[in-house]
């Protein structure tokens, strides 16, 4: 990657936040090539991507699709679930991937190395994303948040590749940092998904009813993710954490809640699951993650 051209990035699931990059990359100028499904790659194909948003405006861009990797690429989004993410690896073989960067924005903390393992050391730079952003359609995209921030991080990664990837998506639109250390930047989003989407799907209920009615509890799940991010050597803010929740609209859904609405198979072990697998490895008690999560596995999810 070179700071004079423009980048060929494949997006690997152009949902609510791969379609949102892909958009805005592919109005930038630069070749987005989404790999989807048969259906979806060929509603790309036909009528490109279609994006709704706020800060964006609302524009269509045209992208190629596929079905599977097969031509070389500067940068690979992964923008699935994790629920999905095995079956979708398959349409990026890492032969096809080649020396490209492999950029997950998936929940949880526990991809990386699995990752790592298929593609590479060097491959992987870990990202989060922070914004609202759904597909009602194939290749109709709402951007329904103010915002869209994104951390980029690797370890392992060399720099120039990381700051190359961050001026290109600023430029495109999303205001991109480079944060040092993967492991805060994975606890920092974890520290905030976990609790937003435990109790939003435990009870059904927008973020404006968990942080009224079940403040004391929202506080006390804060603080437990907030423990085990610490024990697991990142740096992670609680009282931070709930000014965040105070800030954002009152309707404002988790992704799992909106899943579970759909009947759609939840990450509950990506983040919850994660987040008690982390407690036990660092001897943190977590009673309220641990009694949230069993309730929703004992609601068949």
């Amino acid at each position: 990657m070179t700071h004079d051209r423009k980048l060929t990035v494949a997006v690997l699931g152009p949902g609510g936040i791969g379609g949102l990059l892909a958009g805005l990359l592919a109005r930038d100028g630069h070749r987005v090539i989404c790999l989807a499904g048969n259906e979806t790659a060929a509603a790309l194909r036909t009528s490109g991507i279609h994006v709704r948003s706020g800060p964006y405006g609302d524009f269509t861009a045209e992208v190629e699709a596929d079905t599977e990797l097969r031509t070389p690429v500067d940068v690979c989004l992964v923008a699935v679930k994790h629920t999905a993410l095995d079956a979708a690896l398959d349409r990026v073989p890492p032969a096809a991937l080649g020396d490209a960067l492999l950029v997950p924005f998936l929940n949880g903390v526990e991809h990386p190395a699995a990752l790592r393992a298929r593609y590479g050391e060097e491959a992987v730079a870990p990202a989060v994303i922070r914004t609202e952003s759904t597909r009602v359609a194939p290749g109709e995209i709402v951007h329904g948040s103010p915002i869209a921030e994104i951390d980029l991080s690797g370890d392992k990664v060399p720099e120039d590749r990381l700051k190359t990837l961050a001026e290109v998506l600023g430029a495109a639109g999303p205001s991109t940092r480079i944060l040092p250390d993967e492991t805060s930047a994975l606890w920092a989003k974890m520290a905030f998904l976990a609790p937003f989407a435990l109790l939003t799907t435990r009870y059904a209920a927008p973020l404006g009813d968990i942080r009224t009615r079940h403040r004391e509890e929202l506080t006390a799940l804060v603080e437990e993710t907030a423990a085990v991010s610490h024990a697991s050597g990142a740096t992670v803010d609680a009282a931070q954490a709930l000014a965040r929740y105070d800030a954002f609209p009152p309707q404002t859904k988790s992704s799992m809640q909106r899943d579970a609405e759909a009947g759609l198979p939840l990450e509950l072990d990506a983040i919850g699951g994660a987040l008690l697998r982390a407690a036990d490895a660092h001897g943190v008690p977590v009673p309220v993650a641990a009694r949230l999560v069993r309730e929703l596995r004992d609601a068949g999810h």
